[in-house]
């Protein structure tokens, strides 16, 4: 395992304070966790930093020639960190943004809050609608990027696309239903089942055409827009969903257990990840934004049941 910044700094902390009292103290965290820190920095080195003795620690020779190279990491990091800052902090300008809902919901929030803490200077404005209406928007130059389900669009001549995640379908039911005790289900098993159908983004045709292909239909039992109703119906025991993993939590709003299970066969998945118009240069405000998605978003794809 390589040695962490965090090691580092908990050494150089030790070795300037002359003991490992004295460097937790600087630090303000606990004494068993410089220990450790230490410990597992000796292991990785393979080399003794310091020699316990009854008066506090001594810093061998090999510690001495470590230290200026912990020393100097940490500053080239201090120095990097700063300067991206800097950087972060003078950006201004202006992104327009565009959202579906689904999407808006579970995925955006962490995009939009790591992106805010980056550039805080640059003005966003932030639009909420169907996938077809934001190409629309984008094709015509009045979004700069969209996040959006980028397996349902249709204008791909027209338009870059980068998938952020992919999401397959699953099967949520209510506590104690019986196909709960298996950890997978086939399609046939579904045939004749109350089912609730989300009525969003590709959400609908998708599950539209998985039904279709059964040999006995499940029974469509409610069709809404809303994926928390969903979720309180799932509960309830009013019908099972097919949904993608992406808008599961285990829970409904009223409290009321929802479990997931794989289903076998071929199910579609959903992608979501960014649009923006081909042939014109994104903005710096739009290109931070893309990259900043690129880099960290949440692994949610899929939920453990």
């Amino acid at each position: 395992m390589a040695f962490t910044l965090r090691q580092l700094q908990f050494f150089v902390a030790v070795a300037e304070a002359g003991s490992v009292s004295g460097g937790a103290r600087a630090l303000s965290i606990s004494q068993s966790s410089v220990t450790e820190a230490l410990r597992s920095l000796e292991d990785d080195l393979g080399v003794t930093l310091f020699d316990r003795q009854a008066r506090g620690l001594m810093i061998t020779h090999k510690g001495s020639a470590f230290l200026r190279h912990a020393r100097k990491i940490l500053a080239d990091v201090a120095t990097a960190r700063s300067a991206f800052q800097e950087e972060a902090e003078t950006a201004t300008g202006r992104l327009s943004l565009g959202v579906t809902s689904l999407v808006a919901g579970y995925v955006l929030s962490d995009i939009l809050a790591r992106y805010r803490r980056a550039f805080p200077q640059v003005e966003l404005n932030v639009i909420e609608d169907n996938g077809d209406y934001l190409q629309h928007l984008l094709i015509g130059g009045e979004l700069d990027v969209a996040v959006l389900l980028t397996s349902s669009v249709k204008d791909r001549l027209a338009l870059n696309l980068e998938t952020l995640l992919v999401s397959p379908y699953r099967l949520w039911l209510p506590l104690g239903h019986p196909l709960a005790q298996q950890e997978t289900i086939t399609l046939e098993e579904l045939a004749g089942q109350p089912l609730i159908q989300l009525m969003v983004d590709e959400i609908e045709e998708s599950t539209r055409r998985l039904t279709a292909a059964l040999p006995v239909k499940p029974q469509i039992t409610f069709r809404t827009r809303s994926v928390e109703a969903v979720r309180s119906l799932v509960a309830t025991g009013s019908g099972l969903a097919i949904l993608p993993g992406l808008v599961y939590r285990p829970w409904s709003l009223e409290g009321d257990r929802i479990e997931i299970r794989d289903v076998s066969g071929d199910l579609p998945s959903v992608q979501v990840g960014l649009a923006w118009r081909k042939g014109a240069p994104l903005s710096a405000p739009a290109h931070n934004f893309v990259r900043s998605a690129q880099v960290g978003l949440p692994a949610r794809s899929g939920a453990a049941p």
